[in-house]
């Protein structure tokens, strides 16, 4: 394949490099718009995982790097804030294998609750950020990010947004690794043990190691400048740098591929050599910030093109200093829960029953519109349990009764037992009610399985967790299942019922997703099949 020109999405040019790089394991969260990376690594021979959540991800990525092997950590920039407990002292541990972490960004909120820029992470974690401009990029920064990871044993985040993970470019591969050392332990202490005996020397040792990559991004970092007029000059990064490229062909250009730690002696050079200096970057004033503190003068973005994503006319627009209001864009057709989706059920017996519904992340967020408009809050993974449970503490007690906390399969898995926990330990005085809305697939970002489904991320059969038994066993008074086909008036009994109880409820609602039930039963029928297959080998007797 080497040499050889295809047509990729930047999502799949990471997961390509991660295979030619001979990463061993990847493991994530899926979340829009980093899902594909490996689901395709997966179909192109790797060996890929979903984790419960990007905190389990990252911790198992850390595990196998400290085994010495390659290793690729996937999610969304939401889901960063979930593993940034593990990222800050990963920061300060040396690492043999090399770690890549994918943090994919959202700009334009497609299909997120926030636009948050993680290149604040980069300064805030300490670690270097590398920031593809396309596909090729994508896939040369995969294994650039390998190799600055194994040279100074520190993890890298490789920092996506959504036009680059979804837009296809031209890509040319290159050769395969050579057969990588198998992954052995080698136990260094000081180096893993992040007690502060053990951590003091190691803050010194990062800061070390980003001086010197800061030295090497300086000579040999992965930044490219384009010749042009020097009345203008144009600093950028990331997707931001194809659009300015575009909207200003005649200008000089230096786009950044290690935006962390920057390149400022080069980039002051650069600074010098024009007249006009203009920073084109998506999101928040990141760079522009640190080449001021640093003490160069460069112009930013007015604030109105902070929001959403940019492209070539607002750059345009930047450069000329145009500040007049936007064309607004034509409206779209508003998203709704599918036809025959079982959670329409729900969400009419909690509309025709006046609850009040602490929300969470998924497609039956899509609750909140009409006709059903029948969600109060959302705000994070898992947060449904925890903001119901706030309510109930301290509401009038008839309103009180009303709160419902709703929440997906795989949202629970990924931040929902915790919920539980806390409603077991600090039950409200007019108890709780919890509704599981269990379709059986992580629906939004695509069908992916969960540790709830009983299925690994190719669909073969492993464990699986009953939300159920869980719920009991951490000692929830009442635990109800319910078919959601079952019909809305038997659901909407239930509900009544245990929201006059004082006693912690949990109700799973379970019926298949609808787009994803024919496959759900063709896996299942494959499972059965290899189980039958198994079973009747091991009855043969010996020969």
């Amino acid at each position: 394949m080497s040499g050889e020109r295809l047509l990729m999405s930047g999502d799949d040019a990471v997961a390509l490099a991660a295979l030619h790089a001979g990463v061993r394991l990847g493991t994530g969260y899926p979340g829009t718009p980093s899902t594909e990376i490996l689901e395709t690594f997966d179909r192109l021979g790797g060996r890929a995982q979903w984790s419960p959540n990007e905190k389990v991800a990252l911790e198992v990525g850390m595990g196998t790097a400290f085994a010495g092997a390659r290793t690729l950590v996937t999610m969304k920039h939401v889901g960063l804030n979930v593993a940034a407990d593990p990222l800050f002292t990963a920061a300060y541990t040396d690492i043999e294998g090399g770690l890549v972490l994918v943090s994919a960004d959202d700009p334009g909120m497609a299909s997120s609750q926030n636009e948050q820029d993680n290149r604040h992470y980069a300064r805030a974690a300490a670690l270097p950020m590398l920031e593809p401009i396309d596909s090729q990029q994508a896939y040369d920064f995969t294994w650039l990010g390998l190799e600055i990871s194994e040279r100074w044993k520190i993890p890298v985040i490789l920092r996506l947004t959504t036009r680059v993970c979804h837009s296809k470019t031209a890509v040319v591969p290159r050769d395969s690794a050579d057969e990588m050392a198998e992954p052995r332990f080698e136990r260094d202490i000081p180096a893993r043990v992040m007690i502060p005996a053990y951590a003091k020397p190691a803050h010194h040792r990062l800061r070390q190691k980003l001086a010197e990559i800061a030295d090497w991004n300086e000579q040999d970092g992965p930044n490219r400048l384009d010749e042009g007029k020097a009345e203008l000059g144009i600093v950028a990064t990331g997707i931001a740098a194809v659009h300015a490229r575009e909207a200003a062909p005649e200008a000089r250009q230096l786009t950044i591929g290690l935006t962390y730690p920057l390149p400022l002696d080069r980039i002051r050079a650069f600074a010098e050599g024009v007249e006009r200096l203009v920073v084109v970057e998506e999101g928040d004033p990141v760079l522009v910030d640190a080449l001021r503190a640093a003490g160069i003068p460069a112009e930013g973005k007015p604030e109105m093109y902070r929001f959403g994503e940019l492209n070539v006319e607002r750059v345009r627009r930047i450069l000329a200093g145009d500040t007049s209001p936007e064309p607004i864009p034509p409206k779209g057709k508003p998203p709704e829960l599918c036809q025959g989706c079982s959670h329409r059920t729900v969400f009419q017996a909690l509309r025709d029953l006046d609850c009040i519904v602490a929300g969470d992340i998924g497609c039956y967020t899509l609750g909140v519109l009409p006709p059903f408009s029948a969600m109060d809050t959302c705000v994070c993974m898992g947060a449904s349990i925890g903001v119901g449970l706030g309510m109930r503490h301290v509401l009038p007690e008839d309103q009180a009764r009303r709160v419902v906390s709703v929440i997906g399969d795989s949202t629970f898995v990924h931040s929902g037992i915790t919920g539980i926990a806390e409603m077991v330990y600090n039950p409200p005085a007019t108890g709780h009610l919890v509704l599981i809305l269990d379709n059986g697939t992580t629906a939004m970002t695509g069908q992916q399985e969960h540790p709830g489904t009983g299925r690994l991320l190719d669909h073969s059969p492993t464990g699986k967790i009953s939300f159920e038994a869980l719920a009991e066993s951490m000692g929830v008074q009442n635990v109800h299942v319910v078919e959601s086909s079952a019909g809305e008036e038997g659901l909407k009994t239930l509900i009544a019922e245990l929201l006059a109880k004082p006693e912690t409820s949990l109700v799973v609602t379970r019926q298949p997703c609808v787009l994803a039930a024919p496959k759900i039963r063709f896996y299942e029928k494959a499972a059965a099949e290899q189980l039958a297959a198994e079973k009747g080998c091991a009855a043969e007797p010996a020969g």
